[in-house]
């Protein structure tokens, strides 16, 4: 079922390339693009009869009634950059500046990627080679992409815990240290990978000293960094380093596109976390609806990131055959958050044209309200059973709405282990349009067409069955009502009656 698109248009474009092509004859490069240039180039290809070759599979695709311009977008995320994977290399790590770590990590006797859900306290997620290989498949595909987006989740599962076994002792300011070092130096990598690209983010629950959400300790001492590293100072200082410190969420305006990001810290209203208090809660759902009305009254479009997606922990339910008797809702429940999040978004039919979720590491989706659709790339870490994965959106330049995606995977059953293109959502599933349209479609096809139920089954976890117990369950036929329900219901009772009466 695997697409995988042709060795010509596998051309590579690097970050600082735009190529811009008409006939082979007469194509050309224009180098050194910039934010502001983006637009006025992509507006200059099309008055020129023109075509934008935006990555290195060729991924278009609107079709239709779609745009008349567009341009790639590359998102990754939950690497869970795992610096322990080699516990003989730690003294050397936590000794030594940031600078030198590269060095250290290139010296170990592990030179292959992390496999899925490996066992072993300390080998696992995502290790310096499959970082390596991460980012220089990440560099290779951001064609021309004005910024990059990661989802969250950089530190590995378990990292306070296996520091402390480690070091010897459970020394906090030690651990706190180290993984501020961690975040910096991960930072440091996608930064070399991606040049002067801001990196627009979500906080992810293993963004934090604990791993269950950012404590405000966390939030204070990382601040600078992803103001400086990521965003690349594209907003604020000030207004970003309140609203992250109190909270974990921002806005970010790019003025070349008229779009405001929003960075929602969506892991605060999971019961796991216990550092927010009620009242921050509210808070940011508060500050989550005047942003959005602000955007509104200034005529601009709106994106929103987000690492919890809305609804339903499919293989985290409980099941009496195809029944499901107890749901698992990745937002609490009681008081119910999500409903109230949903409900101020559904006061802004249109105004938010792309919404990113992560967490799950898995490639799928969620229908948050009509016209607005969650789209999850994968992951990067393979604990849970999925092979390395990322996407490249072709967006709108006219309407800021995704039109086609293509997921690049990394097949860790093949020797050497390297990233490629696995497949292109027009070509899978043979539709043409909004993205967000298209997906919304698809969802009761997956009950009547078992050609793209089984594709879509087939790539949930990037192209990798699962089958240890330390890996996520494969999706079965008595389980996929579930999966089936979590796309389409975000409410509870909505998503057992979905599955109960598939």
């Amino acid at each position: 079922m695997v697409d995988r698109d042709s060795e010509k248009s596998n051309k590579i474009l690097t970050g600082e390339e735009l190529k811009l092509a008409g006939s082979d004859e007469d194509s050309k490069i224009v180098r050194g693009v910039t934010r502001r240039n983006f637009l006025l180039y992509t507006v200059e290809a099309v008055a020129g009869g023109l075509f934008l070759s935006t990555i290195n599979t060729g991924c278009g695709g609107g079709g239709g009634s779609g745009p008349t311009s567009s341009f790639p977008v590359l998102v990754f995320s939950d690497v869970h950059f795992n610096p322990f994977y080699d516990p003989t290399l730690f003294t050397a790590l936590n000794t030594t500046d940031i600078s030198g770590w590269p060095a250290i990590f290139q010296g170990s006797q592990v030179t292959t990627p992390s496999l899925w859900g490996a066992n072993g306290a300390t080998q696992f997620d995502t290790n310096y080679p499959l970082l390596a290989l991460t980012l220089s498949a990440v560099r290779q595909n951001l064609g021309a992409s004005p910024f990059v987006i990661y989802t969250g989740d950089i530190l590995g599962h378990n990292f306070e815990t296996i520091f402390y076994q480690l070091y010897g002792s459970q020394d906090v300011a030690a651990a706190q240290a180290f993984a501020n070092n961690t975040v910096a130096f991960f930072m440091e990598q996608v930064r070399s990978a991606v040049g002067n690209l801001p990196v627009l983010f979500a906080l992810g629950n293993a963004d934090s000293y604990g791993g269950v959400g950012a404590e405000s300790a966390f939030l204070s001492s990382t601040a600078q960094l992803f103001y400086s590293q990521f965003l690349n100072g594209i907003v604020d200082r000030q207004t970003f380093l309140t609203t992250f410190t109190s909270g974990g969420y921002y806005s970010a305006e790019i003025p070349s596109l008229n779009l405001v990001v929003i960075g929602l810290n969506s892991f605060e209203y999971s019961s796991a976390d216990t550092n927010t208090s009620p009242g921050g809660l509210t808070a940011q759902l508060t500050w989550l609806n005047t942003t959005l009305a602000s955007a509104q009254a200034s005529g601009k479009k709106v994106w929103l990131l987000m690492h919890m997606p809305t609804g339903a922990n499919a293989s985290g339910c409980t099941f009496s055959g195809s029944q499901v008797t107890t749901a698992a809702m990745f937002w609490n429940e009681d008081p119910s958050y999500q409903a109230s999040c949903l409900q101020i978004l559904s006061q802004y039919p249109g105004l938010i044209t792309f919404t990113l979720g992560a967490h799950t590491h898995l490639d799928e989706y969620r229908i948050v309200q009509p016209g607005q659709v969650l789209d999850i790339a994968g992951g990067i870490s393979p604990l849970f059973g999925n092979n390395p994965a990322f996407k490249v959106f072709t967006i709108s330049g006219d309407t800021l709405m995704a039109t086609d995606y293509i997921s690049l995977n990394c097949d860790l059953s093949t020797t050497p282990a390297q990233f490629a293109s696995y497949y292109t959502f027009s070509k899978a599933y043979g539709m043409q349009g909004y993205l967000n349209d298209s997906l919304t479609q698809l969802f009761p096809q997956f009950k009547t067409n078992s050609a793209k139920q089984a594709f879509y089954r087939g790539s949930y976890f990037s192209g990798h069955v699962p089958s240890t117990a330390v890996e996520n369950p494969p999706i079965t036929d008595a389980t996929w009502p579930a999966y089936w329900s979590s796309i389409g219901n975000m409410d509870e009772q909505d998503f057992i009656n979905g599955v109960n009466s598939y």
